[in-house]
């Protein structure tokens, strides 16, 4: 998991730890993005476009992921 995964989710609930997380790993996947260290560039913008919206009303992983790949590939 990468460090900016792994900060900025230390305050929070386990449940919502839990989406980010699933979350996470699906982007990951979808983006055929392995996260191979703690200082992955890539990793670490995928980390925060999903938390960024994991903080919003959106709590299903699948979706969340599905936003933070379609902003990644925005770019």
């Amino acid at each position: 998991m990468s460090t900016s995964l792994r900060l900025q989710t230390a305050d929070l609930d386990p449940e919502m730890v839990s989406r980010i997380t699933a979350a996470y790993k699906r982007a990951l996947h979808t983006l055929c993005i392995e996260d191979r260290d703690d200082h992955d560039p890539l990793a670490e913008v995928v980390a925060r476009k999903v938390i960024e919206i994991a903080q919003s009303d959106i709590h299903d992983p699948a979706e969340i992921a599905a936003l933070a790949v379609k902003k990644i590939e925005m770019r």
